[in-house]
C-alpha cells in the first residue's frame, strides 16, 4: 500500500476518535447512560435496542464504538501492508486497537456499576488519550520518521516547554472530569439529580478546575509572548496562537455554563473544546521538530498569478 493511501486510514481513525468522545458525552448529557442496561447485549438479552429515545442514543453510541473498532483494525492492517513498513505506524495503530478495546471493556464496567462517576471520569480520560495517539499517528503518516530521517529541533528551549506543558494540561483535564463527575448530569434518565456523584461539592470542584484553567492559560499566553519576542519559526507561532484562542474560547464557555447552571448544550460544547485543546497541545508538541514530508503527501502550492495593469 502506498504511503499517501495510509494517510487516509490514519485520518479516518483520528476523526473517529473525536466522534466517539462527542457521542459519549451526548449519551451522558441526554441522560441515556443506562439506555442499554446490559452489556454486550442492550436490554434483557436483546442485541438491538427497544423503542425509546434513551435506548437508541446509548445503542447508537455502541454502534459508533463498533465502527471505531473496524476503522482502527483497518488502519492497523493498512500499516502492515504499507509499501515501506514503518514500525512507529504499526505500533501506534496497534495502540489504537488496544485502547479502543480497553475503552469498550471499561464502558461495560460503567454500565454494570450503574454509571459509577469514578469510572465515567476514567472513561473520558482514556478516550482523550486515544485522541492524542490518533493525532500522533495522523501526523507521523504525513512525515518521514525513522533512522536517518531529518529531525531538526526548531528551538530546544521551546521543546522543553512543550514537554512540560503536558503537566498543567493533564491537571486541567483531571480537574475538569472531577468537576463533571460532581455536577448535575449523572447520565441516567431516572433519579438524575440524586444519582451517585463524586464525594465533593460541585462548586468546590469547579473552583479548583478554574484555578487550573487560569494557570494553563497564563502559561500559554506567556509562551505566546516569548515566541513572538524571539521571532520563532512560523510553525511554533501558529501552534501557540491556536492554543491561546482555543483556551480563551473554552474558558468563556466554562464560565458561561457555570453561571447558567450547566445546561447540557454548553457542556457538550465544553467537551468539544477539551478535544480541540487536546489536539492543539499534541500538535504544538509535534511541531517542535521539523521533518520531511512523505512522498505524495506534499501540499499543493498554487502558482501566484501576476497581475498587470494597463494604463
Amino acid at each position: 500500500m502506498p504511503g499517501p493511501t495510509f494517510r487516509w486510514f490514519a485520518l479516518a481513525s483520528f476523526i473517529s476518535m473525536i466522534v466517539i468522545v462527542l457521542s459519549g458525552a451526548a449519551v451522558r448529557l441526554t441522560s441515556s447512560g443506562l439506555g442499554c442496561p446490559d452489556w454486550p447485549t442492550c436490554f434483557q438479552g436483546r442485541i438491538t435496542a427497544p423503542w425509546g429515545i434513551h435506548h437508541w442514543i446509548e445503542y447508537g453510541n455502541r454502534m459508533i464504538t463498533l465502527l471505531l473498532i473496524l476503522v482502527t483494525a483497518a488502519t492497523f492492517l493498512a500499516a502492515l501492508l504499507r509499501e515501506v513498513r514503518r514500525p512507529d505506524l504499526i505500533i501506534l495503530s496497534g495502540m489504537l486497537i488496544a485502547g479502543v478495546v480497553a475503552d469498550a471493556i471499561l464502558g461495560a464496567f460503567v454500565v454494570y456499576s450503574k454509571l459509577n462517576p469514578w469510572l465515567v471520569s476514567l472513561h473520558m480520560l482514556l478516550s482523550l488519550s486515544m485522541v492524542v495517539i490518533s493525532a500522533v499517528l495522523y501526523h507521523r503518516s504525513k512525515y518521514v520518521y525513522g533512522p536517518g530521517a531529518r529531525s531538526d529541533v526548531r528551538d530546544r528551549h521551546f521543546l522543553v516547554i512543550a514537554r512540560l506543558l503536558w503537566i498543567p494540561f493533564v491537571v486541567l483535564l483531571i480537574t475538569g472530569t472531577m468537576t463533571t463527575g460532581s455536577g448535575p448530569h449523572a447520565g441516567a434518565s431516572q433519579g438524575q439529580l440524586v444519582a451517585r456523584r463524586l464525594p465533593f461539592a460541585f462548586s468546590s470542584a469547579a473552583w479548583v478546575h478554574s484555578l487550573a484553567a487560569v494557570l494553563f492559560i497564563g502559561l500559554i499566553i506567556g509562551l505566546l509572548f516569548a515566541i513572538w519576542t524571539k521571532d520563532a519559526p512560523s510553525a511554533l507561532r501558529l501552534g501557540v496562537r491556536r492554543l491561546v484562542i482555543i483556551s480563551l474560547i473554552q474558558a468563556a464557555i466554562g464560565v458561561t455554563q457555570y453561571l447558567t447552571h450547566v445546561p447540557p448544550l454548553l457542556v457538550e460544547l465544553h467537551v468539544a473544546g477539551a478535544v480541540s485543546l487536546t489536539i492543539g497541545v499534541t500538535q504544538f508538541h509535534l511541531k517542535q521538530t521539523a521533518h520531511d514530508r512523505e512522498p505524495g503527501t506534499q501540499r499543493v502550492q498554487r502558482p501566484v498569478e501576476s497581475v498587470t495593469t494597463t494604463i
